[in-house]
């Protein structure tokens, strides 16, 4: 029962360690297994979570959130500023967790102000901002942080490529906001709360240590070193709050996708269907195994990185397995409102759609 509540919870993690072991039939372990795992990508990303893990601990993106919020003045001022801290905090740490870290602030606002019956459709904008914010920066989505090391992608190719459907979505999202009436509300609660001066300081500088690691500017073996270390005695439960499962399956679908990549039927396959249009198929692909699953097998069939790490972030938006972000997004709207599940995945479906369609084309306009 308690391995089934686990794959219950960490459902792409479990479809990502059956992949791997299917495929291990085919191609049975040897010595080059080793070279299907990308060690910088899976270090880099453990550093992020677990110094995020520490900040979430001490509160530093909720109190932070609620003063901005407690500004806002009116129902869609509020909107614009949950739809912008998302979108922002996607980007320093990671869209999963901008969602665990603000839709609970999101639910706060409209709950103290008397605005429940917007809840969903904030839900939506917080999960589109939280799948798209983070597009612009290496560290900002998983897959971004696979790609950008496994084709050693300059710094500023990577801000280029991704400046463009960048710029389109917060536009989009701003304008998503607009249909909402500006009804004055005035926000009180939560603004008691004080930051723990110190370990903010202390884990601030940890979060710039691990940026850097990312931009290659530190070698990511000392940051394994270090950060762990420091993290273990300021707050070691950080530790264990890591998300796990999503290390895990990186892991796994690092072992898929070598794989595949060694059975000369599925390579064939897979690199004529990608060299006719690598945008389209991956944002198709996408919405099938989600964003990072495709980042990681398609990689493997093709040097055109940047039409692949723009469909994987666009492909973000769409279907509700799109991005692992969005079934977070949904379970937690469900555990609030029990038997409104059907009217969220509809209004989801609905938005999801539109940003997938006209980011798509967008992107398929754009001078190569």
């Amino acid at each position: 029962m308690a391995l089934l509540r686990f794959s219950k919870k960490n459902t792409v993690f479990s479809v990502a360690a059956a992949a791997a072991l299917v495929t291990a039939f085919f191609v049975p372990p040897d010595g080059e297994y080793l070279s299907y795992f990308d060690g910088k990508t899976l270090a880099c990303l453990f550093l992020t979570l677990a110094v995020v893990c520490a900040l979430r601990n001490i509160k530093f993106f909720t109190i932070l959130a609620r003063r901005i919020v407690a500004f806002s003045g009116n129902l869609r001022a509020l909107f614009m500023v949950l739809v912008v801290i998302t979108f922002l905090g996607s980007m320093l740490i990671a869209n999963d967790m901008a969602l665990i870290t603000f839709l609970p602030l999101g639910y706060f606002a409209l709950s103290v102000s008397e605005n429940e019956e917007h809840m969903a459709y904030l839900f939506v904008l917080q999960n589109i901002s939280a799948n798209l914010g983070g597009m612009l920066t290496p560290f900002g989505n998983p897959q971004n942080l696979y790609l950008y090391s496994y084709f050693h992608i300059p710094t500023g190719e990577f801000c280029a490529i991704m400046l463009p459907p960048f710029l389109l979505a917060v536009a989009m999202l701003l304008g998503a906001c607009l249909v909402i009436r500006p009804k004055p509300l005035s926000l009180e609660s939560g603004l008691s709360e004080r930051l723990n001066g110190k370990k903010t300081a202390l884990y601030l500088t940890l979060f710039l240590l691990s940026v850097l690691i990312v931009f290659r500017v530190i070698p990511y073996l000392w940051g394994l070193a270090l950060i762990p270390a420091v993290i273990f005695f300021s707050d070691r439960n950080a530790l264990f709050d890591v998300d796990y499962p999503l290390l895990g399956t990186f892991v796994f679908f690092f072992i898929f996708a070598g794989n595949l990549s060694r059975m000369d039927s599925v390579h064939r396959f897979f690199s004529a269907l990608l060299e006719e249009n690598t945008l389209l198929v991956s944002v198709l692909s996408c919405q099938v195994i989600s964003n990072v699953p495709t980042s990681i097998l398609l990689s493997r069939f093709t040097e055109n990185y940047r039409d692949l790490l723009l469909g994987v972030n666009i492909g973000g938006t769409g279907t509700l397995i799109a991005s692992l972000a969005s079934l977070i997004t949904f379970s937690e709207y469900r555990i609030l409102y029990p038997g409104r599940g059907k009217h969220y995945f509809l209004l989801f479906t609905a938005v999801n759609a539109i940003f997938l369609v006209v980011m798509t084309l967008f992107c398929m306009l754009l001078p190569r």
